[in-house]
């Protein structure tokens, strides 16, 4: 897992900017109904899709929460409305909120259990009718049909934590019905051979690459081999889930 205080001061510069940043913010929008009013993006991070989120709908008051505090720090300069917290345990009552998004969130969990608690927390504070939006399936929408995508292949684990399907029985376990989807552009977050050795060397995979033993050495190994390792290859694509609740 990265570090997300010391990684805050570079994180917008490094995974796309305000560009990748608008197409996020867009797609959340989009999976919104009008009658939103508040919004808390959980896992905010920097603020910078969740700033780009409030100047796109300027009728609701979008709030943010992060585990991280150089991550919060940051966003409370840019949404002014921040709390630091465990996504998994909000400092909020019970049907507070008309919506909740969590963009590049799940992927980081380890294992079934944290990604069921943050999706039940999100089902307790979320309005009759109010709309939980993810991404899903986030390491998968890197899979671009490269070089990199053929030597990650056999390491892949069958069960990421933030796979589409079962990210769907949470939430209808928790009351939440399916009502859409979306994708959007993850615009400057080609990958190059180079830096994908860096990520799986830092554990960035976790959820996604069952690399047990000295794997992960091995195919950072198999990486740096490859052609042109500093040339990005093609941008990912990245998938929305929009849940409502019931009543």
């Amino acid at each position: 897992m990265l570090d997300y205080d010391e990684e805050a001061a570079r994180y917008d510069r490094t995974r796309g900017g305000e560009p990748r940043a608008e197409a996020a913010a867009g797609a959340v929008l989009g999976l919104l109904p009008d009658s939103a009013r508040t919004l808390l993006d959980i896992g905010c991070g920097t603020g910078l899709v969740t700033r780009r989120i409030a100047q796109g709908r300027p009728g609701i008051r979008v709030f943010g929460a992060d585990a991280s505090y150089g991550m919060a720090r940051l966003a409370r300069g840019r949404i002014g409305a921040v709390v630091l917290a465990d996504v998994r345990r909000l400092p909020l009552p019970a049907a507070a909120v008309d919506a909740i998004s969590a963009v590049w969130l799940l992927h980081l969990l380890r294992g079934d259990g944290p990604v069921r608690e943050v999706v039940a927390e999100a089902a307790r504070v979320l309005r009759p009718g109010g709309v939980f939006v993810a991404t899903v399936d986030k390491d998968a929408g890197h899979d671009v049909g490269s070089d990199i995508d053929a030597v990650l292949a056999p390491y892949r684990s069958s069960r990421p934590a933030d796979a589409a399907d079962p990210v769907t029985r949470h939430a209808r376990t928790c009351g939440l019905e399916p009502v859409g989807e979306a994708g959007f552009a993850g615009h400057g977050q080609g990958r190059s051979p180079l830096r994908t050795t860096r990520a799986v060397l830092r554990g960035d995979y976790a959820s996604r690459l069952a690399l047990p033993g000295t794997a992960a050495t091995r195919l950072a190994a198999e990486l740096t081999a490859l052609p042109d390792p500093d040339r990005p290859r093609a941008d990912p694509s990245y998938r929305l889930l929009a849940f409502r609740a019931r009543g």
